[in-house]
């Protein structure tokens, strides 16, 4: 990973809006921290520490395998549904289905909606954002279940858009 990646990381987890982000590849461990309140970005990089994964070899390549493994699985539906559109998290936060406990979901399964309806909520440090349909259709399928945690750019909805 070279500076270019490093700064470009940055930019994106401060535009982002999460707090910290933790990324662990083969050679080197990078935490990017975003200050709430001096909105100071920091990071650190080093070299992860190859006696330690070489000791406990059993244990090593367990994990590996398993992170990749959540990657792929949301992206295996929407293989499999071209004809669908995927509504993806549009920041990193927390995935709300209700505005509150008390109040019915903003969408179900098979409900119909248009351009501009209100089809969930993500709520990022504090804020809680309502994401949109760009599409109209059918709601095929809820991806997430509520308050879980989303990432960038991962699949919430399936609309069939016919």
């Amino acid at each position: 990973m070279d500076i270019k990646e490093i700064q470009n990381l940055i930019k994106f987890v401060a535009k982002s809006g999460a707090s910290e982000v933790k990324l662990e590849m083969d050679d080197i461990k990078i935490t990017i921290r975003t200050g709430s309140e001096s909105g100071d970005i920091t990071y650190v990089s080093q070299p992860a520490p190859m006696q330690q994964q070489m000791a406990p070899a059993p244990q090593a390549p367990a994990p590996a395998p398993v992170a990749p493994a959540p990657s792929e699985a949301p992206a295996a539906p929407a293989a499999s549904n071209d004809k669908y559109v995927t509504v993806k998290s549009p920041i990193i936060g927390t995935f709300y289905r209700k505005a509150s406990p008390e109040k019915p979901a903003f969408v179900e399964v098979g409900d119909s909606i248009k351009e501009g309806d209100t089809l969930c909520i993500i709520e990022a440090m504090k804020l809680f954002n309502e994401i949109e349909s760009e599409v109209s259709g059918t709601i095929v399928k809820v991806l997430i279940d509520d308050s879980s945690p989303v990432e960038f750019d991962q699949p919430l909805f399936l609309v069939d858009p016919s």
